[in-house]
């Protein structure tokens, strides 16, 4: 009969020694790096600066006078004059400026959200709803996407002139609600993020249709809806054919239409060279705006309403 000795478990810390490898005990494997990285870091520090340079260069020369906006080095401040140059845009022609910036932002944001609910509206009723001639009227909305809205302008004006709606703000706004790409963007969203089981549920639990639109579905599309709020409000706020065509009051331009009138009577008022840069500037500051604020439902809607699940 033989008697088995116990082994001895040998201590936790002893299994794992540490080998002398030659190099500190803070040092670890040295990662080499790649060309490619390299090359595409410096790349995208290019393409940064390339963007980047203009808006730098427009916060410069909007602190400068009429004087040193030409005579001195055009990428570096001298004398600024922040308060003086911001009073003049907006006290010149009785005020004129904030006619503009009124307009601009009735366009941009009330033309926006409508183009925004109509689009998620569009989308899902195309994503959700089997009729017949769904797939026709889904591609005459990519039709629509691939024409470009300049080609419109004339027919539109001329629509307009035979209803009596020219040179209001209704030819701007009526046209702004239209957003092909957004009924695109919100039928791929919805498919993918909007789940049917949801829908089975709330309508037997009684709920209508439009209750459904207007408590689930919106806020399950959010991430959709921004991205194409934030799409149509940056276009319609840089439109400026449309206005151009529609338009003959100087009261109800927009920015960027009034900009550029004061930039053609600049060679016969020299000041207006000055107040056309200092409201260029101006007029980017709610676009910057948006983008800081919207640039994370912007991303999350790309990256979730372009895959299907």
């Amino acid at each position: 009969m033989s008697v088995s000795t116990p082994r001895t478990k040998e201590p936790a810390a002893a299994a794992h020694v540490p080998q002398a490898t030659g190099r500190g005990p803070d040092s670890g494997p040295r990662r080499r790096v790649k060309p490619s990285r390299i090359l595409l870091v410096a790349l995208l520090t290019v393409a940064a600066l390339y963007f980047l340079l203009p808006v730098y260069w427009l916060v410069v020369a909007s602190t400068k006078s009429s004087a040193d906006l030409f005579g001195t080095f055009g990428l570096w401040f001298s004398d600024p004059r922040w308060l003086d140059n911001l009073s003049e845009v907006f006290s010149y022609g009785d005020g004129i400026f904030w006619s503009w910036t009124f307009n601009s932002v009735l366009y941009a944001g009330v033309g926006g959200a409508l183009a925004t609910l109509l689009a998620g509206a569009a989308g899902y009723a195309l994503a959700v709803y089997r009729f017949r001639g769904r797939e026709a009227v889904f591609k005459v909305v990519l039709a629509g996407v691939l024409l470009p809205s300049t080609a419109l302008a004339l027919p539109l004006y001329l629509l307009f002139s035979k209803v009596g709606l020219a040179n209001t703000y209704w030819a701007v706004l009526i046209p702004s609600v239209v957003s092909p790409f957004g009924v695109y963007l919100c039928r791929i969203y919805a498919e993918a993020a909007v789940p049917a089981e949801m829908l089975e549920a709330a309508r037997v639990d009684g709920a209508g249709e439009w209750r459904i639109f207007g408590t689930l579905v919106l806020r399950t599309m959010t991430p959709a809806l921004v991205t194409v709020f934030l799409f149509q409000f940056v276009g319609i706020w840089n439109n400026y054919f449309l206005p151009l065509v529609m338009l003959s009051d100087d009261r109800k331009y927009p920015i960027t239409l009034g900009l550029t009138t004061w930039q053609a009577a600049a060679n016969r008022i020299p000041e207006l060279n000055q107040l056309t840069v200092g409201g260029a500037f101006l007029s980017i500051l709610p676009l910057a705006a948006a983008m800081l604020v919207l640039q994370r439902y912007w991303r999350s809607g790309l990256t979730q309403g372009s895959v299907k699940g």
